[in-house]
């Protein structure tokens, strides 16, 4: 790890090891022959961290890993940024078949339940490895393991506390039960949900552009800094309290979508650490620059559908960056969102 620590530190509370097929044709029923096989460690933080890294951050990320598979860092080539928590058990695996020019179709394992010693020995090693790097921001993300005694989720809430006490900012990239939980909490600085993850925290249907500002600002009423709302097609939604900004690139070649989000916040929160862009005289209330932020996240996200990885791998060339800073709330989604 160096000496000069990192702005960003993640949090991939079940992390898993993603297997993607890649095929010309799928024949349900039938047998299929890939046409190349990749395997990575991943799990949206450890994704979030793997970009990050790409801009010469060291982005550690924090990850309990099933003690069955020992060398699955060396493996992956994860061991010098990641700092595992081992535990007793065995590591999910997430299966993803990548047709040629087609859709891209994945398998997730459910998270392997964690005790709540082993969760409590997280927390711990979190809140270490965020002084350790003096982090300003910590990215909680991916699917919540349940605890072993308990059957409920694992407890965030002394994360958030720990956090707070450090003045470090929390960004969540979660869904389901767990999203409306801490959505409602108003813990988190910047959450970042797709609309149908969206619309299924709050129990309903998201059809235009004002649905998802309107949907935004319902989180933001709660506490939270900025939503940052995945549109598909649509591009990304900044909201905040005092505004909603949309940014969008033009179409690319679609190859691989997973991990596309886990891109997009990992863009944003290189654009609002990054000291070279000097302060925005309108940071919207929040203390940083939202609308680089989402300018960015947009470039990475449209990036990363064009590699073939869950990861992103490149952020060369990036593709221009359009910003709407009054989108037109009657607008209809090209991908609306059913609660």
């Amino acid at each position: 790890m160096s000496n000069q620590g990192s702005p960003v530190v993640t949090l991939t509370p079940a992390p898993t090891l993603d297997r993607t097929y890649f095929v010309h044709d799928l024949i349900e029923g039938g047998v299929n022959r890939a046409d190349g096989v990749n395997e990575e460690l991943a799990g949206k933080g450890i994704n979030v961290s793997r970009a990050l890294r790409l801009t010469g951050f060291e982005a550690p990320g924090v990850v309990p890993i099933g003690n069955a598979d020992p060398g699955v860092l060396a493996r992956t080539g994860s061991i010098d940024w990641l700092i595992p928590l081992w535990v007793d058990g065995t590591l999910r695996v997430s299966t993803t078949v990548v047709i040629k020019d087609g859709a891209t179709t994945k398998i997730n394992e459910a998270p392997r339940p964690l005790s709540d010693e082993d969760w409590n020995a997280v927390v711990e090693l979190t809140e270490r490895t965020v002084r350790e790097n003096n982090a300003k921001w910590l990215v909680v993300a991916g699917a919540l393991p349940v605890s072993k005694q308990t059957g409920e989720y694992i407890d965030l809430t002394p994360v958030f506390d720990r956090m707070d006490a450090l003045g470090v900012r929390v960004a969540i990239d979660t869904s389901g039960e767990p999203l409306s939980m801490w959505a409602r909490s108003g813990r988190p600085a910047v959450m970042k949900p797709n609309t149908h993850e969206l619309a299924a925290a709050l129990g309903r249907d998201l059809l235009t552009i004002g649905d998802v500002i309107d949907a935004g600002r319902e989180l933001c009423a709660h506490g939270v800094q900025v939503v940052l709302a995945s549109m598909g097609a649509d591009g990304m939604l900044a909201i905040t309290n005092e505004s909603a900004m949309s940014a969008r690139t033009n179409p690319v070649k679609v190859i691989n979508t997973v991990g596309a989000g886990d891109s997009t916040l990992a863009g944003f929160l290189s654009a609002v650490t990054d000291h070279t862009l000097g302060s925005s005289e309108e940071d919207y209330g929040v203390g940083y620059d939202v609308k680089a932020g989402v300018m960015r996240a947009v470039q990475w996200g449209a990036m990363k559908v064009t590699q073939s990885t869950s990861g992103l791998m490149s952020i060369a060339n990036p593709p221009e960056a359009f910003l709407n800073a009054n989108p037109d709330p009657a607008e209809i989604l090209k991908e609306p969102a059913r609660a």
